[in-house]
């Protein structure tokens, strides 16, 4: 992987990129208010079943197809798998979320020149909009695939940091035991087939609706 390439990921894949993630907890807000996390052990516990069952299998291996499908300049499959992921969101505050981080994320490399995203057509996800900025800035797929599982986890430990709440140390602590755990999500969603691909979790479903309607809410999902 060249400097350049790394460079380029390291500003897509930073905390700092102006689309909002921090914004959003993806039902573990919910989960922090029903006791279901409340230290780092249970918070640990909750954020790998999620990776395991839910990012490695589906949100994650979505973006390794749609990274091929740009490198081949598939636009059928890029349609596809784009309405796949849409389809998906299970609840308004997930399917707004990921709209929103999308429609931002092809905002921001349309003005920075990185791609011309205006051929994506509505309601870009933020796979969709990720895939597009790593074709556009020609970063390694493995790379990409790694950074975007990273910054999944960064967000849902630095919401149990403020939230737990957890000390900034034991954030860290946790964020670098959690590695095995991103590189097994990563060979995961390289590998699964087609037809093994699934984001079932009807509790984390009925967490996020509940999460409609949570009092004194700090997080968007």
């Amino acid at each position: 992987m060249n400097a350049a390439s790394l460079l380029h990921l390291l500003q897509f894949a930073s905390p700092a990129l102006p689309i909002g993630g921090y914004s959003y907890s993806q039902g573990l807000e919910t989960a922090l208010e029903e006791g279901l996390v409340r230290d780092a052990g249970s918070a640990r516990a909750w954020i790998a079943r999620c990776l395991d069952e839910v990012v490695a299998r589906w949100d994650a291996p979505v973006l390794w197809r749609l990274l091929g499908a740009f490198a081949a300049r598939d636009a059928d499959a890029v349609t596809q798998w784009g309405q796949c992921f849409l389809a998906s969101r299970d609840t308004a505050e997930l399917r707004a979320e990921s709209v929103q981080m999308g429609y931002s994320l092809g905002r921001l490399i349309a003005e920075l020149g990185v791609a011309d995203t205006g051929s994506l057509g509505e309601d870009v996800t933020l796979p969709l909009a990720f895939a597009c900025a790593v074709d556009g800035l020609d970063i390694p797929h493995e790379e990409a695939l790694l950074a975007m599982l990273f910054a999944w986890v960064e967000n849902q430990v630095l919401v149990c940091v403020k939230s737990v709440p957890l000390g900034q140390v034991a954030g860290q602590r946790l964020l670098l035991s959690l590695r095995p755990e991103i590189e097994r999500a990563a060979y995961l969603a390289r590998s699964l087939p087609d037809d093994e691909l699934s984001n079932w979790a009807p509790g984390l479903s009925m967490l996020s609706m509940r999460h409609e309607v949570q009092h004194g809410r700090l997080y968007r999902s």
